[in-house]
């Protein structure tokens, strides 16, 4: 019994990053043309395992994500966004 609680805490330490952390990040979006927009892009986006929220605004062509980099990255976000139609990139 103390060899699987050994193992299973092993497994457990391993698998679980240590440094996992909520962050944000804001993309630049393009093509996005008319106030529906958003609605599809933060779609995609909350569609991401990983993600917590998503706010886009048309008038700034922008995305606010917030996210668990343990379960995502700003390269799968980016590649959400491309998928849906609008390409985006990390806002300068």
């Amino acid at each position: 019994m103390k060899k699987l609680a050994a193992v299973v805490a092993f497994a457990v330490a391993f698998t679980v990053p240590a440094f996992a952390a909520t962050q944000t990040v804001a993309l630049s979006v393009s093509n996005m043309t008319c106030a529906a927009c958003p609605i599809t892009v933060k779609k995609a986006l909350t569609n991401v395992p990983g993600v917590q929220s998503a706010e886009v605004s048309y008038e700034k062509k922008e995305a606010v994500v917030t996210y668990d980099d343990a379960k995502t990255s700003v390269e799968a976000l980016i590649e959400a966004t491309e998928g849906a139609g609008y390409p985006s990139q990390v806002k300068k």
